[in-house]
């Protein structure tokens, strides 16, 4: 089974600030569609990885999160893609959860749920969370892509010794790259 983790903020959609608390708040990058369509019709699971703190800040609930999630997913639908499930931790960095990034537990959830090899999956991210929690769960790949916080997560990543197996531009240009890869 070929399964892909991505970071939803920054990777799929823009970020923000102040957080995506709404349908009309979200919106996807430049080409995160096709390149979802892309993996789905090489055979790739895609699982979404998520912090979604917004919910224990009180920002949105948990049914609002669906929502989004719902709408995000039905788009991925209408433009060819698929997205196989989504993995969010809601809450705050002092909860000390396992389950926050760069923290491995919701991959390990994932990896239960699926009898993943984790060794054989592959973490999209634009955060130096993102790459360390690939490298925590032992994913095969870890893929930065420059959009959202990925240039400053280049830099970290430098500066403190952690190494994607590759860097992109956006999410379009990592899949290309894992493809060629496979």
């Amino acid at each position: 089974m070929k399964i892909v983790f991505l970071d939803r903020d920054g990777v799929i959609n823009k970020d923000s600030s102040g957080y995506i608390k709404s349908w009309p708040e979200f919106e996807f990058l430049p080409g995160s569609l096709d390149a979802i369509k892309l993996l789905t019709l090489n055979g790739y699971k895609i699982i979404l990885i998520t912090n979604q703190s917004v919910i224990n800040r009180r920002m949105v609930t948990e049914a609002e999160l669906q929502e989004i999630h719902q709408k995000m997913t039905d788009a991925v639908v209408d433009h060819g893609g698929r997205i196989e499930a989504i993995y969010y931790c809601p809450h705050v960095p002092e909860d000390g959860c396992n389950c926050r990034k760069p923290e491995p537990g919701l991959i390990y959830r994932a990896q239960a749920d699926y009898g993943a090899d984790l060794s054989k999956t592959c973490m999209i991210g634009d955060s130096l969370k993102d790459i360390e929690c690939a490298r925590l769960a032992g994913c095969g790949r870890a893929i930065l892509v420059r959009t959202g916080h990925g240039k400053e997560a280049e830099r970290f990543c430098r500066d403190i010794g952690i190494k994607p197996n590759h860097v992109a531009d956006d999410l379009m240009s990592a899949v290309k790259w894992l493809l060629g890869e496979s």
